[in-house]
Order: C-alpha cells, then sequence, then structure tokens
C-alpha cells in the first residue's frame, strides 16, 4: 500500500474513516447553508455571520477542556456515537425552522452555538480516538489522513451546497447535514475491539485534579507552548475563511452562493493536497510550523489584493496547501510527544486554544471588513497571524529549544533552528538542527 495511505490497512480506521468522510461533507455543506442563510437570507451583514462563526467556535473556550476529560475517563467510542448524534439533531432543527420560514437570526445564533458545544465535547475524543485505531508507527499518518477527509470533504460540499442553495434553498441542506451523521455512528458501532473505560488513577479522581494535571503538563512543555501559541494566532486571526470568503465573493467580486460554494471547493484543492503530502511525513517538525505559519499570513495578504474572482479563486490554493501543513505537522507534533494517558485533555487545551480565539477574532474582523472593506477581512487577518507567529517564535524560543538569528545579508530576515526540547519526553521527534528562513 502507497505510504500516504498506510493507516487505512487497518479495519477499524478504514470503517472510522469513511463514516466520517460523509459526515464532513454534511458539516461543509451546512457551514455554507449557513453563512448564506445569515448573509443573504436574512440580511444580517458581515457582522452578523462574525459573531455567527464566533459563537460556534465560543464552545471551545469554555467546554472544550471537558471534552478532553471525558474523552480520557471514558470509553471514546460510546462518547463519539453521542456526540454525532447530537450534532445531527442540530442540524435537523435548523433545517426544520428554516423550512417552516419562521427561522430568525437568534435561531442561528443559538443553533450555532449549540453545534460548538456538540463539537468541542467530540474533538478530544475524535482526535484521541485515532491512536487506537493505529500503531504509533501509523499515527502521524492517521492524523494527516484525518485531515484529508475533512478536506476532500470540503472538496464536494460547498460545491454540492451552493448547487443546492441555488435549486431548492437553505433548509433542506441543513436537513442532509443533519441526516449525514448517522454514517459515522453505524461506523462507530461497527468497530471491533475499541473503547472501553480507560483505567483510572484513584489519586487524581477529581474532575478539578485531573483538569490541572493536563494544564500543568502544558505548562511543563515549552516545545508545546510555543506550537500552541503559533496555532492561537493562526486560529484567531487567519483561519475566518467561513466567512472571509463569503465577504469576498458578495461584497467585492459581486457573485452567488453558486460562485461562494466554488471557492470552497477550490480551496479544498489547496487543503486536500497539504493534507496529502502531510500524510508521507513520518515526523512533523517545529520548524515547518514555524515557517509556514509566517509564509501562511503572507499568501492571505496576496489573497486579498488580487483584482478578480478568478485570481482570487486560484489564490486560495497554495493559501490551502500551506494551512494545512501547518495544521497537519502542529496537530501530529502534539499527539506524537504526548502520552496516551494525558493525552485526550492536552489536545482539548491545543483545540480550545487553536479554535477558541475565533470568537473574539471573528467578530474584529468582521467589524473591520464592515468598516474598511471586505478585502481587510483577509489583509489584516494575514499580517496579524504572520506578526503573531513572529512574536510567538521571538518570546517563547530560549525556552523551547529553537534559536533565532537575525540576518542581514543578502536581504534580512530572520534565521531558525530548531534542536530537541530538553524537557520533551523521550518520545518527542527531534528536529534536525537545519535553519529555516523567514523573511
Amino acid at each position: 500500500m502507497s505510504p500516504t495511505f498506510h493507516s487505512l490497512r487497518h479495519r477499524n480506521y478504514r470503517l472510522y474513516w469513511s463514516g466520517m468522510f460523509l459526515s464532513n461533507v454534511g458539516t461543509w455543506m451546512q457551514r455554507i447553508a449557513q453563512d448564506w442563510l445569515v448573509l443573504v437570507v436574512l440580511g444580517g451583514g458581515a457582522q452578523a455571520v462574525g459573531i455567527t462563526t464566533g459563537l460556534q467556535f465560543l464552545p471551545f473556550l469554555l467546554v472544550a477542556p471537558f471534552g478532553g476529560l471525558l474523552a480520557d475517563r471514558f470509553d471514546k467510542r460510546r462518547l463519539l456515537m453521542l456526540t454525532n448524534s447530537f450534532l445531527g439533531v442540530v442540524g435537523l432543527t435548523l433545517g426544520v425552522l428554516t423550512l417552516t420560514g419562521v427561522a430568525q437570526i437568534w435561531h442561528v445564533y443559538v443553533l450555532a452555538f449549540l453545534l460548538g458545544v456538540g463539537t468541542a465535547l467530540d474533538n478530544p475524543s475524535r482526535q484521541a480516538f485515532v491512536s487506537e485505531l493505529v500503531g504509533r508507527d501509523d499515527l502521524t499518518n492517521a492524523v494527516a489522513l484525518n485531515s484529508a477527509s475533512f478536506n476532500a470533504a470540503r472538496l464536494i460540499g460547498p460545491g454540492i451546497a451552493g448547487i443546492l442553495i441555488g435549486l431548492i434553498g437553505t433548509g433542506w441542506v441543513f436537513v442532509l447535514n443533519g441526516a449525514s451523521f448517522i454514517s459515522p455512528i453505524l461506523a462507530l458501532a461497527l468497530l471491533r475491539g475499541t473503547g472501553g473505560r480507560p483505567k483510572r488513577d484513584p489519586e487524581r479522581a477529581g474532575t478539578l485534579s485531573q483538569l490541572r494535571e493536563g494544564v500543568s503538563y502544558l505548562g511543563s512543555r515549552p516545545d508545546l507552548l510555543m506550537v500552541v501559541a503559533i496555532m492561537f494566532g493562526l486560529g484567531t486571526f487567519g483561519m475566518n475563511f467561513q466567512m472571509t470568503m463569503a465577504l469576498m465573493a458578495t461584497d467585492v467580486y459581486g457573485k452567488g452562493p453558486s460562485e461562494y460554494g466554488l471557492l470552497g471547493s477550490i480551496m479544498a484543492i489547496g487543503t486536500l493536497s497539504g493534507a496529502l503530502v502531510a500524510a508521507r511525513r513520518k515526523v512533523p517538525r517545529r520548524r515547518l510550523i514555524v515557517g509556514g505559519a509566517v509564509v501562511f499570513g503572507v499568501l492571505e495578504v496576496a489573497a486579498g489584493l488580487m483584482p478578480t474572482y478568478a485570481l482570487f479563486a486560484i489564490s486560495l490554493i497554495p493559501l490551502g496547501i500551506i494551512a494545512m501543513t501547518v495544521m497537519t505537522a502542529a496537530n501530529a507534533y502534539v499527539q506524537t510527544t504526548v502520552p496516551q494517558y494525558v493525552r485526550g485533555r492536552v489536545m482539548s487545551l491545543y483545540m480550545m486554544i487553536f479554535m477558541g480565539g475565533t470568537p473574539f477574532g471573528a467578530p474584529v474582523i468582521g467589524f473591520v471588513a464592515d468598516a474598511f472593506g471586505a478585502r481587510w477581512s483577509l489583509l489584516g487577518g494575514g499580517i496579524l497571524t504572520a506578526a503573531f507567529a513572529v512574536a510567538a517564535l521571538v518570546v517563547l524560543a530560549p525556552r523551547s529549544g529553537v534559536v533565532v538569528r537575525t540576518r542581514l545579508r543578502p536581504r534580512p530576515g530572520l534565521v531558525v533552528v530548531t534542536t530537541a526540547p530538553a524537557t520533551a519526553p523521550s518520545l518527542a521527534p527531534a528536529d534536525e538542527p537545519a535553519p529555516v528562513r523567514v523573511a
């Protein structure tokens, strides 16, 4: 089997991956339909889309740590069946409200928040469950294939959503998304020899004690702190595509739902390509995360300056490649360097910080777009992402095994050399001491 798809030789992982893929298609359809409902059908404007996006990600700040605790203490398979059932009900509810003509913006706000709650509880179990389906040698590959599944769905879902919105309206798109969660539930039911309640340490049985243990572990790993800090900047300022593409399509280029949905599919060409390339990479490296975040910011600024719809669409491909490269490397680095007993809690903290900034970043970007124009949703996001990555590198480099040197010739810039962190456990992969130039 090709090294890119090596993890699919495991029967349980094949079932899990296939079930999640169909659900991911529905999720991307819902995202497109939800933004279109708020922006166009209900006439909420850019700030309303930003608030909706913020509410959907707010639960990552509020409940994600408890999702990680549940993942470490209980049967992940059963938890995933419950969370997928809940997410399906939320999608069906929004569909019914829209089809009956009673949907209002506050309904979308409430259901977006509930969707975020379900996702925040689901994500730590979904991420940590992969290690129970494949061996450690295949874990990085499986993480990358999970990203490939999500982005292959992104290639399909937005385009289908755009067509269906034009043909039958947004309501049926929500209904189809709700029905799509049957697929992962069936896949989880068919798994063999997985699950079971994890062993608990009686000295750390208390909820607060176990939450503190996860925070303490993360705080003891300066290499993880630097990765998490960089991903916070990326998630807060740069990864607001759910909103920015809607604004660019409608306000800048004057396009309709089909063209808007097509942008998501075009970007998925890049993110899927990035995920498949990452699947061949056995050892995730911090230098890739550092340099990639800066390059992402530069490419996002370039996308915001594109004069035509066609050039903007093309610019999304390299932007998607670098975004997925950075996200996959960061996710795999965290999972492969954290021991099993605390992995769920650390992953939940990572996801909380990475995605939890969106409730603050999305409304701010939406306000900036309303005040200065839709292009600034990308220009401002790209500038802030790159600046935050450089700041996190400079501040945390001395503690995280990274040496940063200034360079004046042949052109000004920074040379970043990563070394194995002194405080990382023995299972952490050592980064080769090769320089990465950050202009």
